[in-house]
Parts: C-alpha cells; sequence; structure tokens
C-alpha cells in the first residue's frame, strides 16, 4: 500500500484554498469568468506535487467556487484538463516553459473544447446561442496571464534555489 504523504496534503489544501480565494479576483472576458490564480495553482502543483494532486486541487478548488457562487460549471473542465496536462508535461520533461505551454494547451483548447458540451447538456445553453470554439478564447486569455504570472514564480524560485529544496521536502 502507498504511504501517504501529510505534507503534499498539506500544500494541495492551502493550493486549494488560495485557487478559492484567488477566484474573487476574476475578470469578465467574451462571456466567462476568468480566474487566473486557479492556473498558477495548476502550474504549482504540477511543479511540486505531480499530476494527480493537482486535478484534485482543480476538482476540489471547482467544486467549491460552485458551491459558493464564486465560479461556474466551466470551472471544471478548464482547470482539471489544464491541471492533467501541465502535471502530466511536467512529469515527463521536468521542463518548466514546457509545462506552462501544457497549461495553456490543456485549459485553453482542451478544456474550451468540453465546456462546449458542458454549457449545452448542464447550463441550458442552445448550440445556436453559443459557437463550439466560444469558450477557447476566454479560457486562453485567463490560463496565458495565470502563466505569465506563474512563470515570473517558479523561475524566481528556482533562481533561488528554493524549487528544488521544497521538491526534495515534499517527496520524502
Amino acid at each position: 500500500m502507498k504511504k501517504t504523504n501529510v505534507k503534499k496534503l498539506a500544500v494541495a489544501a492551502i493550493f486549494c484554498a488560495v485557487a478559492v480565494v484567488g477566484s474573487m479576483f476574476s475578470f469578465p472576458a467574451f462571456g466567462s469568468k476568468c480566474a487566473p490564480v486557479q492556473h498558477i495553482v495548476n502550474i504549482l502543483c504540477a511543479v511540486l506535487l505531480g499530476p494527480g494532486y493537482g486535478v484534485g486541487v482543480a476538482f476540489a478548488a471547482s467544486l467549491i467556487r460552485n458551491l459558493t457562487g464564486l465560479g461556474s460549471l466551466m470551472a471544471f473542465p478548464g482547470s482539471m484538463l489544464g491541471a492533467l496536462v501541465c502535471g502530466l508535461v511536467y512529469k515527463k520533461t521536468k521542463n518548466i516553459l514546457a509545462t506552462l505551454f501544457g497549461e495553456v494547451f490543456g485549459t485553453a483548447v482542451l478544456g474550451g473544447l468540453c465546456a462546449y458540451p458542458v454549457a449545452i447538456l448542464f447550463m441550458g445553453k442552445s448550440a445556436a446561442e453559443i459557437a463550439f470554439y466560444a469558450y477557447i478564447i476566454p479560457f486562453l486569455i485567463s490560463t496565458a496571464a495565470g502563466a505569465l504570472i506563474s512563470a515570473v514564480f517558479i523561475y524566481s524560485m528556482q533562481k533561488a534555489k528554493l524549487l528544488r529544496n521544497m521538491q526534495d521536502t515534499l517527496n520524502r
């Protein structure tokens, strides 16, 4: 049986809280609520915790945001797919830049495409009301902003030699 890493669970809980509180700092873009803090959290989870924890944090944060009225159902496909793709990219490559692009691609393209059926099935939108690619542009704006901000964080942590220390501490 795999040992539960309490440090990783604690960090994941903090990231979830940051994502929920950070969703209060959002801006509208083409009919969607853009919250770049979720994308910052996705990338930090990918680099520090791994893809499984990243998807778990994205799901929990999306659920809490929806239950508290801070988000919409669009939070699920965008944040979870972004967390999964960037987590898998970092796990396979250990390349920060590729991880940033993985978050952008996972959220904007994959999440944007998956948001279309979610909007039709669960939000009562008609197919004629929204275009098939209608969520890609707003998701792209949000995730690009989050990726840029997280790049500053991660490269600063890397330069100060904090990143490797944090990764080692969490993986013990």
